[in-house]
């Protein structure tokens, strides 16, 4: 092996390494939420904590999505230092997941799926699945703002807040890792290739938006049936990109993890459900 191969192959693993570890404390952060020392506590905390006073009294509008967006960012990125023993089991599940799962990818994408109809239906689906994640948020809003309904018109805005931190940090990852769509090279699927420019398979946008959407809407409207249509729906989506030859198994697997974790960080940090203002449905 030469060394700029073993360069190019060390800088690899750091990425993914890197990309993981983000995956990990964003994981860490679904599952306890920011506590008493951020913007926004949780409602676990003491009754006379300060920021939950402030959350149950405040309204979410529209005009505080730039604000929100910008700290949602700061702690998106930093989640990795939050890492400690008690929450630290769940990233490194994830972890060693998506290594498996990287692992197997070309056997999988060069093996199956190789119907161009079934591939050109499978696409077909998976867009009009995000078109209705991505169009649901915007009817909540505009039904719950037209009927004066505040659980509903959080809802939306905090659906949209999550779809736009979660491409942001899928983008981010897309530009680091340059990674091959399946129908180049037999579906090896390889990484750091400049010539993918902006195309980058890994991860996939489409499971980003997907699960950030179902993941906020889903925790806002906990029932049963609502549970199971948002993830269906957004399971439909991650199946599709594979089937339609879009993605890698591994590309799907960060794309869900990644809107999944980051819609319940939105909710838990600013939902006014998550602080029982609203009693969810």
């Amino acid at each position: 092996m030469t060394a700029s191969a073993r360069s190019r192959r060390s800088c690899r693993l750091a990425i993914l390494c890197s990309a993981a570890l983000l995956c990990g404390g964003l994981a860490a952060y679904a599952q306890s939420g920011p506590r008493s020392s951020s913007p926004a506590a949780l409602p676990n905390d003491p009754p006379d904590a300060p920021e939950v006073q402030q959350l149950a009294t405040e309204t979410i509008s529209v005009r505080d999505l730039p604000r929100n967006l910008l700290h949602d960012q700061a702690a998106i990125w930093t989640s990795p230092a939050r890492l400690n023993e008690s929450n630290a089991i769940g990233p490194a599940a994830l972890v060693l997941a998506t290594t498996v799962v990287i692992t197997t990818d070309h056997e999988v994408m060069s093996s199956h799926f190789q119907d161009k109809s079934l591939n050109d239906h499978a696409s077909t689906a998976a867009n009009a699945l995000v078109g209705g994640f991505v169009a649901t948020p915007a009817l909540m809003f505009g039904v719950g703002h037209l009927r004066h309904n505040n659980h509903a018109e959080e809802t939306g805005i905090l659906a949209a807040e999550a779809v736009a931190d979660s491409l942001a940090v899928s983008e981010v990852i897309k530009l680091v890792s340059l990674r091959e769509r399946p129908p180049l090279n037999d579906a090896r699927g390889r990484f750091f290739q400049t010539s993918v420019g902006f195309d980058s398979s890994f991860p996939s946008n489409h499971t980003v938006v997907a699960w950030s959407s179902a993941s906020v809407i889903a925790s806002e409207y906990n029932g049963t049936l609502t549970k199971l249509t948002a993830y269906g729906f957004a399971t439909g989506v991650s199946v599709a990109r594979v089937v339609g030859r879009a993605h890698f198994p591994s590309d799907v697997l960060v794309g869900s993890a990644v809107g999944w974790m980051i819609g319940r960080y939105v909710f838990r940090r600013h939902s006014h459900s998550y602080s029982g203002r609203f009693s969810v449905q």
